[in-house]
């Protein structure tokens, strides 16, 4: 699901599988970056991206305790009450 976060930015550390970040420039072209395990990507605040996987994959995310998964966007996905260790 497309969506992108006002305030925060996420780093997203692959442990085990691999991750595909799909990304928008504002100019609206359209990047899709794979990262393996022991890579990391950071999506700066305010760009529209797009994480998913076709495969299990285990990924350690660094984000603002604010942070909404789904950013921008609130549906059945949304996790409002998040997890903290």
């Amino acid at each position: 699901m497309w969506h992108h976060h006002d305030a925060e930015d996420e780093m997203f550390m692959v442990i085990k599988g691999e991750l595909h970040m799909k990304w928008r420039e504002s100019n609206g072209s359209e990047h899709d970056d794979t990262i393996c395990p022991g890579e990391f990507i950071i999506v700066p605040h305010g760009t529209e991206h797009m994480p998913y996987t076709l495969e299990e994959t285990h990924v350690v995310l660094f984000e603002p305790a604010t942070t909404l998964n789904t950013g921008n966007v609130q549906n059945e996905r949304t996790v409002a009450d998040l997890q903290k260790i």
